[in-house]
């Protein structure tokens, strides 16, 4: 038995009355799930432990089988694990984004107007990265390059310190949410002074692009400790992710990372790609289980573009979920399929919600019949309900 872990992340919603009541995903055209779901069982998942902040941290270590109430130590600690950064067990690491500010009046007083700099490409990023770190890093603090607009910051002997998160004060003033922390506020104030005018924010806004003109410190935590995926499952796996912080997860439970060429976690990243990594890795190289992660969904969540949003999951549905099934079938080979977001990203908040999430779980050697489709309304109605997110990793794979 393969198995395969397909997750749209943040792709569930609430209904929009513009789409005729329904959510992005019910809007949508996804045939390929549709289809799927009348063979499977689907439910609502409860990925985000009570009182614990919705992310894609918490979530995705849920979904992967890990209690985040025992293994989450924060987000960017992942992260670090994911671009090799050597953390002691007396660091913090911290998120530092590249963010987007509005350009009126004193630094306390901008506007968070994008969380990802108009998901600014590594290349850039890396450039203004390294203007930053030649100004402001010194004994004791250390940036190290990410992926598009997520990089981090090392604060050795440091301490976890309350940090907003910048998806979630899109469009808010800024200075209530400013670093308590005397050397981390004026780290991100001397960032803006040194990223503002660069040649290439010169350039991104001459292109009317978003500029990247500031750092954004968030989800600090201590050096991770998870356990073996294969030894606690007794499965060989692989991620498939753009993302660092689902990389770094990988790296902790000792699974192998699978990087796809053109695949960027943006709207128009290699969707194909994914899908014939994960069923090569499954097919060819010996594995048995892997994990697509698509980050698209929660991005355009997060700029509240309702039919990019749908958009997103089309091609979830059309050139991952389906190119997966058909090989999978095509190959004889018995496997379970596991489709699912790690929490909702609501248009309307444009932010992460804790509110169960739709899965659907087809397994070839047990089909089912039913009527219902994919969605966030027919899961509920289904009346299937895993309150424990951690228990859907051994559920998927019949251990309980």
């Amino acid at each position: 038995m393969k198995y395969i872990v397909v997750l749209g992340d943040g792709m569930a919603d609430e209904p929009i009355a513009s789409l005729e009541g329904k959510t992005p995903l019910e809007y949508a055209k996804t045939p390929m799930m549709d289809a799927l779901a009348a063979q499977s069982e689907i439910g609502l998942l409860h990925t985000i432990p009570e009182g614990m902040k919705p992310g894609s941290d918490t979530a995705n270590l849920s979904v992967m089988g890990y209690d985040p109430e025992i293994y989450y130590s924060g987000r960017s600690p992942l992260e670090a694990l994911s671009i090799g950064v050597p953390m002691k067990d007396t660091d913090v690491a911290l998120r530092c984004n590249l963010v987007t500010l509005s350009e009126e009046g004193s630094y306390s007083e901008k506007i968070m107007i994008d969380h990802s700099s108009g998901e600014i490409s590594t290349e850039d990023a890396a450039v203004l990265l390294q203007a930053v770190q030649r100004e402001l890093e010194r004994d004791g603090y250390h940036f190290y390059v990410g992926t598009s607009y997520r990089h981090c910051l090392i604060w050795e002997n440091g301490r976890v310190v309350p940090l907003a998160q910048p998806h979630d004060i899109l469009t808010q003033c800024i200075g209530e949410y400013l670093p308590q922390d005397a050397v981390l506020r004026e780290m991100q104030e001397r960032s803006y002074e040194i990223l503002a005018e660069h040649p290439i924010n010169r350039e991104r806004r001459r292109q009317g692009k978003n500029p990247a003109n500031s750092c954004w410190f968030w989800g600090a935590g201590t050096k991770p400790a998870l356990t073996s995926f294969e030894e606690t499952f007794h499965k060989k796996g692989v991620m498939i992710s753009a993302v660092d912080l689902l990389k770094g997860i990988a790296v902790g439970a000792g699974m192998k990372n699978i990087a796809v060429e053109g695949a960027n976690g943006g709207l128009h990243t290699n969707y194909r790609g994914k899908a014939q990594a994960a069923v090569d890795a499954v097919l060819k190289d010996g594995y048995d289980f892997a994990y697509i992660h698509v980050e698209a969904p929660d991005e355009m969540g997060h700029q509240g573009s309702a039919e990019r949003k749908i958009q997103a999951v089309e091609y979830l549905d059309e050139q991952v979920i389906k190119p997966v099934y058909e090989q999978m079938t095509a190959s004889g080979e018995e496997f379970r399929l596991l489709v699912l977001p790690d929490h909702p990203t609501p248009i309307r908040v444009r932010t992460h919600t804790a509110d169960p999430v739709p899965y659907l779980l087809y397994d070839s050697t047990k089909l089912q019949e039913h009527s219902w489709k994919y969605n966030e309304r027919e899961a509920k109605a289904s009346g299937n309900y895993i309150a424990q997110g951690h228990k859907m990793m051994p559920y998927l794979l019949g251990m309980e």
